[in-house]
């Protein structure tokens, strides 16, 4: 049986009957304090395929789909890919009938072969998942909070639930620890009051968040806010007094070597939201248009890493043959050093849910060396 209570939902997975019911309640207003920004064009998609395996035609479709008979696939999905948040497959159209939930990912084989006439995507943020259990309809008696999946016969609250509410995320909420029985899909902002309105009193055991899709991270650098220090340094002086009235030789040397090194940094801003491990690169091809650098184009930085890159080479400056007659000759290396300090914005995406904030990519470089040379007459 499977009930919609406006994007509610009710089944037992051993029934195929599906009545239409009208909801006996309205879902309550979003709650303040939770921010949902949907980022439009956000990459959502699923993919669905006529074979298993990913084999024969296919359909790509990134918002819902009540009637694929009007797509010309019903019931013809047999294998589905899902990029983003994940998506409910319903065995009639308009979202009625038996479900299946898909998260991201590669499905090879659906749960139910040929057997799917309309799609779903959950749109809700599913970072950071929280519901509310209460022991009585209309939230009374006893709380459970639960904030990752739990198997509530390993406590006290087994068989207990009769209400709750959904402050975030979209929970799998099933009658039995093996993920079957009777199931209600539980999404923010949909209250449910009282579970005899689904004959699902006292029969809640094992309660799973959905996951979202994978975090994508674009970074944006800000060169109209660029700072750059250029400073010129003396790292070595070379000097040879010829008193003769001839030309004498400066030095045997024919020229030196001098190391370079370009450092390239990420910071993160303190309070970053992004999850440990996620990666990314920062685009900086106008550094090395400038051509004050040799860089790649790509900055690879990853959260939880030490974001810092130094690549060294060497430099041979040639020094003068000789010195002329009753003359001291200065020869100064100088080494230019130009500091670059820029800000970048960081576009933090989960499946449709989308934030911003802001981190820093230093530069600093001291690859330009020059001679320059002072005759002084004695």
């Amino acid at each position: 049986m499977l009930l919609s209570f406006d994007g509610l939902l009710l089944q037992n997975v051993r029934s195929t009957t599906v009545p239409d019911l009208q909801s006996p309640f309205k879902p309550s207003l979003e709650r303040g304090g939770v921010e949902r920004t949907t980022l439009p064009g956000t990459m959502n998609k699923i993919i669905v395929y006529e074979h298993f395996d990913f084999q024969g035609l296919s359909r790509e479709y990134t918002s819902d789909v009540s009637d694929l008979v009007a797509e010309s696939f019903n019931d013809s999905v047999s294998s589905v890919k899902v990029i983003g948040n994940p998506w409910v497959a319903y065995e009639h159209t308009k979202y009625r009938g038996h479900l299946q939930v898909y998260e991201e990912g590669e499905h090879a084989r659906v749960e139910r072969d040929n057997s799917i006439s309309s799609l779903q995507l959950v749109s809700e943020d599913l970072t950071n998942p929280q519901i509310t259990l209460y022991e009585h309809p209309y939230y009374q008696g006893r709380q459970l909070v639960l904030r990752n999946e739990t198997n509530l016969c390993h406590g006290h609250f087994n068989d207990i639930a009769s209400s709750h509410k959904v402050q975030r995320g979209t929970w799998l909420l099933y009658e039995y620890t093996d993920n079957t029985g009777q199931i209600i899909v539980a999404r923010f902002s949909q209250d449910v009051p009282d579970y005899g309105h689904f004959n699902f009193h006292d029969r809640l055991s094992y309660a799973v968040p959905l996951k979202p899709g994978k975090t994508g991270i674009s970074a944006e650098v800000l060169w109209d806010k660029k700072e750059e220090h250029v400073q010129s340094v003396v790292i070595d002086s070379i000097s040879s007094v010829n008193r003769s009235s001839q030309e004498r030789t400066f030095t045997t040397e024919m020229g030196r070597d001098y190391e370079t090194s370009v450092t390239e940094s990420f910071n993160f801003s303190n309070s970053t939201q992004i999850s440990w491990g996620t990666s990314f690169g920062i685009n900086v091809e106008m550094v090395k248009a400038e051509g004050k650098f040799s860089l790649s184009n790509t900055f690879k930085v990853e959260w939880g890493k030490n974001n810092t890159r130094t690549e060294k080479k060497s430099v041979r400056i040639s020094l003068p043959n000789t010195v002329s007659p009753n003359t001291k000759l200065t020869v100064n290396v100088v080494r230019k050093q130009v500091s670059v300090k820029v800000p970048v914005k960081l576009i933090i995406t989960t499946g449709s849910q989308c934030k911003e904030e802001y981190g820093e990519y230093r530069c600093q470089s001291g690859e330009s060396i020059t001679t320059e040379y002072d005759e002084e007459k004695i």
